[in-house]
């Protein structure tokens, strides 16, 4: 599946949780939700995953994780 498929995909599944439960939920609450949608769709999907960083001979295990992401290829920061 390219990344415009699963694109597709997320775009109709956050759509599909927006307009059940609305604004102002806090930000895991999308999340969990959206997960839920995306493995619902047969979709490949990860959560609070972290990403390690190596700078300069730095490593740095857990310097950025990831909110969601989907078939290994795209990544969702939930705001």
């Amino acid at each position: 599946m390219t990344e415009n498929e699963i694109s597709f995909y997320i775009r109709k599944s956050i759509f599909s949780v927006y307009n059940e439960l609305g604004p102002g939920l806090l930000e895991k609450v999308y999340e969990k939700i959206l997960v839920h949608e995306l493995k619902d769709l047969g979709l490949n999907v990860n959560y609070q995953v972290p990403i390690p960083i190596k700078y300069k001979g730095i490593f740095i295990e857990s310097s950025f994780i990831a909110d969601i992401i989907v078939n290994e290829k795209v990544i969702i920061e939930i705001k």
